[in-house]
């Protein structure tokens, strides 16, 4: 079984795929002071506890906080150091052109879901990847990585939101009774959940407009529900796909 590794800002996913099939999934809250040591003892006990500690013949790895990474792959290294082992870097083979000016400066991520959203949905297609930050990544027809937006992520703005407004408080990041909300949570929650909404859709607009063609729009990262059936414009949901596209970049990579 192949093992992918999603190491955010934020969260950390992990999903264990049985050929081109999604068989577990885990996420986990990004801590960069963690050990390999203690990555280790981590990812073999949820192994062990859904019956694969002896599964794994590969691991696909990618990450935007260069301290998790390091200790990251320290830990394959030493916990599964017979394991063929890619992390998605400058040198590993993604079939991605990266139409940016300077592509050094492109996440490992959104490469991974431009290869993924090509080869599930082919394009143009644009990516919103709702994570620490909302990305939203723009594929041509014939899967290049033509650029994108990096706006503030939804939890991010709550947070800050609370921080900065002594009358104002988080909020659990659910759909009030309406737009105009009778009370301050549901008023913040309005403004929230169709704020974000409006945000994605009114993008989305901008970037067909400017590519001049229709463009199947997909969501994907772990906010995505919160604002998912507000938005008039999202085409697809897939909630793993910058774990597909670690399973595919492997393949790439090992094909031999």
């Amino acid at each position: 079984m192949l093992l992918t590794i999603d190491v955010g800002n934020t969260q950390t996913v992990l999903g264990l795929f049985a050929g081109d099939r999604i068989v577990e999934h885990w996420r986990l809250a990004t801590d960069p002071r963690r050990s390999a040591d203690e990555l280790g003892l981590l990812l073999t006990g949820l192994l062990s506890s859904s019956g694969n500690d002896d599964a794994v013949d590969g691991i696909a790895c990618c990450s935007t906080v260069p301290s998790a990474l390091r200790e990251m792959r320290a830990m394959c290294e030493r916990w599964f150091g017979a394991v063929p082992l890619v992390v998605v870097e400058p040198g590993i083979r993604t079939g991605v052109p990266v139409l940016y000016d300077n592509p050094k400066e492109v996440g490992a991520d959104r490469i991974v879901n431009t290869l993924a959203a090509h080869t599930l949905h082919g394009g143009p297609a644009i990516v919103v990847d709702f994570g620490t930050s909302t990305n939203f990544d723009v594929v041509s027809a014939t899967g290049e990585f033509l650029g994108g937006v990096l706006a503030p992520g939804i939890e991010i703005s709550v947070d800050a939101l609370a921080a900065r407004a002594a009358q104002l408080m988080k909020v659990q990041l659910v759909r009030p009774r309406s737009v105009i909300g009778k009370n301050t949570v549901e008023s913040l929650q309005s403004g929230i959940i169709y704020g974000f909404a409006a945000q994605v859709d009114g993008i989305t607009e901008r970037i067909v407009a400017e590519l001049g063609t229709p463009a199947i729009v997909i969501a994907t990262g772990g906010l995505a529900q919160v604002v998912l059936e507000e938005c008039r414009l999202i085409d697809v949901h897939e909630p793993w796909l910058t774990l597909i596209g670690l399973r595919l970049v492997f393949e790439r990579n090992t094909a031999s």
